[in-house]
């Protein structure tokens, strides 16, 4: 992918007003709307509870319409949101970074901004992590946020040679690592013979730094954070429009690998095939790799849809989605303070023996009533509250 170099400084210094509705792109927020439903159905599962783990850490007593959902979210959901957040997550930092450089501010501003903004972040989903869901992405994330804050201001071969330099470290160190890890652990330590919720608090605050750590380690998802930084230079999302072949080629071929990559996974899920160990293990390794290029697939499907519905505008469906896009850390944090208290062992209890059928329509649902809150908001004329939120901590009241 081509790019153009970072924005030159114009206008007086200083943090950047919120972004306008009518600055906003449409593609990158109905990418965002979208994903928070991936986010869901591939979170749903680790709230259930009462069920036994078979050898490949899947849910025992599924019935064949849970077999075949899960097939379903293991071959086009499962190790797909992650990366798209990865990628979305990158494009973010360098749109942050372009309006700050715009505005005349330097670079080592712009990083100390940043570097504020991911701290917060950290501690955003050490807090989630803690208090509701210990599968937290934002921490992770947050922390990965740390080492791109480098990246804002290099050229675009830079940008290209971390993109394959990383990508390399990532398939064939941090992958392999990842599989491994994904192969041998089904919960997080910390837990068992204590208080439901106890246990939750203790979990979290384990699988918060860990996950952390991880992720820093194999850098699982740094190429991708890059990738988001040269697509938003590019203009592949801001402006679709000028760039569908290249568009239409990512998508086509990362559906490809998408289904590929997922297959063998999707069979073990099904119940279909029953692999050794090491094969589980290399089948794991190929959906996880296969995962961050079907991830910018999906971002490229997404913006080619954008540019399908452009003539509607922020209105019906696209305007739905976009709304949830606009507030998706207010989005996503919902749809823990909705499924965890009532699905999980410490709240209600509702995923007691659920099958995955179900559980992946309480996370349809759950989604949707995220859509309506967001629709409800952006009607209102409010932003979402928690993007208020870290807006303040980050730039200060006067900014918010």
């Amino acid at each position: 992918m081509s790019a153009t170099a970072p924005l030159t400084a114009s206008g007086p210094p200083g943090a950047p007003a919120p972004i306008t509705k009518a600055e906003r792109s449409l593609a990158p927020d109905i990418a965002r709307g979208f994903m928070l439903l991936f986010i869901a159905l591939a979170n749903v599962p680790i709230h259930l509870w009462g069920m036994g783990l078979d050898k490949y850490n899947h849910n025992t007593g599924q019935s064949a319409a849970d077999h075949v959902a899960y097939f379903l979210e293991q071959l086009l959901v499962a190790e797909r949101s992650r990366p798209m957040f990865a990628v979305l997550y990158g494009f973010g930092i360098a749109v942050m970074a372009s309006r700050m450089f715009a505005r005349g501010m330097e670079a080592k501003s712009v990083r100390k901004v940043l570097r504020r903004r991911s701290w917060w972040l950290i501690a955003f989903g050490f807090a989630h992590a803690v208090l509701l869901f210990f599968g937290d992405i934002l921490a992770p994330y947050g922390a990965m946020g740390l080492i791109a804050l480098f990246f804002v201001h290099l050229s675009d071969k830079s940008l290209k040679q971390w993109l394959w330099g990383s990508a390399a470290y990532v398939a064939l160190v941090g992958t392999p690592v990842m599989a491994f890890f994904y192969t041998t652990t089904s919960a997080p330590p910390g837990g068992d013979g204590l208080p439901p919720y106890v246990g939750q608090l203790v979990m979290g605050a384990i699988a918060s730094p860990t996950s952390m750590i991880a992720i820093v380690l194999t850098g699982s998802f740094f190429p991708l954070i890059v990738a988001g930084m040269m697509l938003q230079r590019a203009g592949w999302l801001d402006h679709p429009e000028a760039h569908l072949p290249q568009l239409k080629k990512v998508f086509v071929s990362g559906m490809a690998v998408n289904v590929l990559s997922s297959l063998p996974v999707a069979l073990i899920g099904l119940g279909a095939w029953e692999p050794s160990t090491e094969i589980w293990r290399a089948s794991v390794y190929l959906t996880l790799l296969g995962g961050l290029y079907a991830g910018i697939g999906y971002i490229c499907g997404f913006a080619l849809l954008a540019h399908k519905l452009r003539g509607f505008g922020r209105r019906g469906v696209p305007g739905a989605l976009a709304a949830v896009g606009e507030r998706s850390l207010t989005c996503y944090l919902l749809q823990s303070i909705i499924m965890a208290p009532l699905l999980t062992a410490w709240g209600f209890g509702l995923g007691e023996d659920l099958g995955y059928l179900g559980a992946f329509g309480f996370a349809f649902g759950t989604w949707l009533v995220t859509v309506f809150i967001a629709v409800a908001l952006d009607k209102a004329g409010k932003r979402g509250p928690f993007e208020v939120l870290l807006r303040r901590l980050t730039y200060g009241p006067k900014r918010a």
